[in-house]
């Protein structure tokens, strides 16, 4: 049985360490007041994530909008170069990511350094409007994914520090729900800069689509600085003692140990060798990068939309409803994956309607069916939200290594995004068949190694179970499965 289990097996509840749990906080009624109360400001703070995370998406795929409008005629651009610029930003997001968590965990500050570090990426998408050569725009779009690398894996790292396991999953769909408005908004935005702001002083359209974006993402980050939480044991200035006392309860509660008690652990290092040592970071990491293969079609909408057949400007509004669509679905399925505890078949269940989807836009031409097929492929992101709570799930404490874990998985994956880059190589359009026959291989792939996953977890639960039985404590923490 791996060590960590059995620790949370027999950690300090037999030895009532959770007794009379309720009393400091005026007994069980008044608890849940103040836990509702805790809830609610809580999450009016960390709302603005989901608005940082649609500027974070559409600062990195604003390029798919602004190719429909000269970005590569303007920069001298060959199909492969333009791929090239799409995958050179994971590159950067790649390096910096454990690095970044690493030294969030250590300084506890996630409202001045994730806001400082989006003030920074939005000043480098402004720059993106200047460049006028490949390499120029090359340089940019590799820093822009350096410093953006801070902002995801940090924010997960942010919500697994403050809410439990029955509510992560749906703060999870909430952020990530981010990147699927973006989507649907995103090209909404840019369809109105586009049309309207073409030779306005002298400048291209597409470059104004970078500099109003960039703008209005260093704006949304000053205000960010104000309104973020730090970590229960850091944020005291909109939090009573009391409540920062039920904050640190409530974590303690959900796997048997608290943060603080890890915090002596051997600190950061010690953490990045317990991620890298255990296999399940390893396995999670391979499978959402066969996930994040099957979805790169994301960095490729408008060009599949105008597959369709439309002129620019509605390709770019018929980008809106499929999104709006996975929105719903996403919020859907993470809120039910919540309540009933169980997230492996809400993850796969959405990658197989996705895989219809990829079937669909294969086998047909017909406008209305690949319309159809979109809104299917779409929504398959309901099964990558779900997936980012299993992961937060699963590696639960030391706090040190859930960072590392959250950043590498993240980090790894984001090898699907440089090998999605080039799936949908032009010459392969109209129909993209191989590049639809790649993502149907790679959503299977990712459904079984997520179902050998929960094999897994199942067995330990049960072994888990075995042993508080043979020793008579009190059921402790299991693993979602």
């Amino acid at each position: 049985m791996p060590p960590s289990v059995v620790s949370l097996a027999s950690s300090k509840r037999g030895e009532g360490h959770f007794v009379d749990g309720d009393g400091e906080f005026g007994g069980r009624e008044e608890r849940k007041k103040l836990e509702k109360k805790l809830l609610r400001k809580l999450d009016l703070r960390v709302s603005i994530l989901i608005a940082i995370y649609i500027l974070n998406y559409i600062d990195r795929n604003n390029a798919s909008a602004a190719r429909l409008r000269g970005l590569e005629a303007d920069l001298h651009l060959t199909d492969q170069q333009f791929d090239t610029l799409l995958s050179i930003l994971y590159v950067g997001y790649i390096l910096m990511q454990i690095p970044s968590n690493m030294f969030l965990n250590y300084i506890g500050k996630p409202s001045i350094y994730l806001p400082c570090c989006m003030i920074v990426w939005g000043m480098i998408s402004c720059l993106t409007g200047v460049t006028h050569n490949f390499v120029g725009a090359l340089l940019v779009r590799f820093f822009l994914g350096f410093v953006e690398a801070a902002f995801f894996p940090g924010s997960l790292f942010l919500l697994s520090k403050w809410y439990k396991r029955e509510e992560l999953g749906m703060r999870t769909a909430l952020l990530s729900c981010g990147s699927l408005i973006s989507n649907a908004f995103g090209t909404l935005i840019a369809s109105g800069i586009l049309d309207n702001m073409q030779g306005k002083l002298g400048h291209a359209a597409w470059r104004w689509l970078f500099f109003i974006e960039g703008a209005l993402t260093v704006f949304v980050a000053v205000c960010a600085i104000f309104i973020l939480p730090d970590f229960p044991a850091t944020s005291h200035t909109w939090l009573s003692p009391l409540e920062v006392r039920l904050a640190e309860r409530r974590m303690e509660e959900d796997v048997g140990i608290s943060d603080e008690e890890h915090k002596g652990d051997g600190g950061q290092m010690r953490g990045l060798v317990l991620a890298m040592g255990d296999w399940k970071v390893w396995w999670l990491a391979f499978a959402l990068t066969s996930m994040v293969i099957s979805l790169s079609f994301n960095a490729f909408f408008p060009t599949l939309t105008a597959t369709l057949g439309y002129s620019r400007t509605v390709t770019l509004l018929l980008c809106a409803p499929p999104w709006a669509f996975a929105t719903i679905v996403a919020f859907a399925v993470s809120r039910h994956s919540d309540a009933v505890g169980e997230r492996f078949w809400h993850i796969a269940v959405p990658l197989f309607f996705g895989i219809v989807g990829f079937i669909i836009a294969v086998s047909t031409m017909n406008t209305a069916a690949r319309y159809v097929s979109l809104f299917l492929m779409a929504q398959s992101y309901a099964g990558f939200i779900t997936f980012l709570a299993w992961v937060s799930n699963s590696i639960p404490r030391p706090p040190a290594k859930r960072a590392v874990a959250l950043a590498w998985i993240n980090a790894f994956s984001q090898l699907g995004n440089i090998a999605g880059s080039y799936v949908w190589p032009a010459k392969w359009g109209p129909t993209y068949r191989y590049s639809y026959a790649i993502c149907i291989s790679m959503n299977g792939f990712c459904i079984l190694m997520c179902y050998a996953f929960k094999k897994h977890l199942e067995h330990v639960n049960a072994q888990v179970e075995k042993k508080e039985q043979e020793e008579g404590v009190p059921q402790g923490y299991r693993y979602m499965s």
